[in-house]
């Protein structure tokens, strides 16, 4: 008994040796898988690290983003939202019966006319600050209805009524003017240095919807002839476009293209539907001359010559057996639009249609330099020499510019 009683304990603590050990062995062996792994993932899996703070890691701009960036934000203040409103009873207009209603039997409700004094916004485009006491420039055809009233939202959501200071009777230019003082301006560039390959920014209010809308591209083009129209019948030339991919939507008429430097250097005026990103803006120089013509006369006054003319192309020219390039002096079809207007400089000066105008003070016409580009940089009294091919004779005459009349 003495013997099987030593022996019992002595089992018991091998027991509780073994049990130990198992459990030492667990926990040990956890641990060091444990340790293990954490040393395994930070060596090999750098990535699943615990992240920074958002807050902690630099945002991921790009040198070219920033400086868009900062373009926007230099400009963006002075960019305006111009919403044409128009009272309802002005554009509710009587047909008559409804032309189905016979041929069908129909007793159709008529239609209530709308109060006189209900408005309704009519259209929407863009335009931007040029002097801080309320000056604002657009595009002509996005004031065009001179029944309509036009507002100018600001950056800052505050809307002003704008009335209409100034038509361009040349490119598809307009002023407007609000009552305000202390008003952000948008900083003028200089679009005779632009290269094809530059980006280049459009700000304006898409789809007369999206305010501010920002877009990005590059110049595809430079010193483009474009005819623009309305989708009505009107039309007109645009001499020397800037021609881009950034995307110009309805609603950006009028408002700024803009390059790195924060800089205007167009306004956006029309776009080629037929291609992917063909845009076009008139360039700021041409502006500018708009702008100094009101800030010294309180109205837009223009050079004129006088003459109704067609660019020659190389190819044309040799076809009718014409001077390689130049401005061809020829009237309308069927009498629409005479070769040299009654009283102008051009009938003073005796040039007569079928002349091929070569070149004004000694610059060269063609393709690059048309002759309306080169009139309009001139000022009303400059006298200027023109050299000109009639038929097979090469001549000179002078002839001094007056202002362009007034549309009747």
């Amino acid at each position: 008994m003495e013997e099987m009683a030593a022996t019992q304990p002595t089992r018991r603590s091998l027991a509780y040796v073994i049990v130990a050990s198992f459990l030492l062995g667990s926990f040990s062996g956890a641990a060091f898988g444990l340790l293990f792994a954490v040393s395994l993932n930070s060596e090999y899996y750098p990535w699943r690290e615990t992240p920074a703070a958002a807050s902690d890691r630099p945002a991921p701009v790009s040198a070219e983003d920033r400086q868009v960036i900062d373009a926007v934000r230099e400009v963006s203040p002075s960019v305006v939202s111009i919403i044409a409103t128009k009272d309802v009873a002005k554009m509710y207009g009587s047909t008559g019966a409804f032309p189905f209603e016979q041929s069908f039997g129909l007793e159709l409700p008529r239609p209530q006319a709308p109060k006189q004094g209900q408005k309704r916004q009519i259209s929407g485009g863009t335009g931007f600050i040029i002097s801080s006491d309320g000056l604002i420039v657009t595009n002509r055809h996005v004031v065009a209805d001179v029944e309509a009233e036009y507002e100018a939202v600001m950056s800052d959501g505050r809307r002003l009524s704008a009335k209409v200071a100034a038509i361009d009777a040349v490119l598809d230019i307009a002023l407007l003017k609000v009552e305000a003082q202390g008003l952000p301006v948008a900083p003028l560039g200089d679009a005779s240095k632009l290269e094809a390959g530059e980006t280049v920014i459009a700000i304006g209010n898409a789809l007369s919807e999206y305010s501010n809308s920002v877009t990005k591209g590059v110049i595809s083009g430079i010193n483009r002839r474009v005819i623009a129209g309305d989708g009505y019948g009107d039309a007109e030339v645009i001499e020397e476009a800037i021609q881009t991919d950034a995307a110009i939507n309805p609603g950006n008429s009028g408002g700024p293209l803009v390059d790195l430097r924060g800089e205007v250097i167009g306004i956006n005026t029309a776009v080629n539907r037929t291609g992917q990103s063909i845009g076009f803006a008139i360039p700021i120089d041409a502006v500018k001359v708009v702008i100094d013509s009101y800030k010294a006369h309180g109205r837009i006054v223009r050079p004129w010559l006088g003459v109704r003319y067609v660019m020659l192309t190389p190819e044309s020219a040799k076809a009718d057996s014409l001077a390689s390039e130049g401005a061809l002096i020829v009237g309308g079809v069927e009498g629409e639009g005479v070769a040299i207007a009654s009283g102008s400089p051009a009938e003073k000066a005796d040039l007569k249609s079928g002349d091929v105008l070569l070149e004004v003070d000694g610059i060269r016409l063609g393709r690059e330099r048309p002759l309306g580009s080169v009139i309009a940089g001139k000022r009303v009294g400059d006298r200027v020499a023109i050299r000109l091919l009639r038929e097979t004779t090469e001549m000179s005459v002078q002839a001094t510019l007056a202002e362009l009349p007034s549309a009747p």
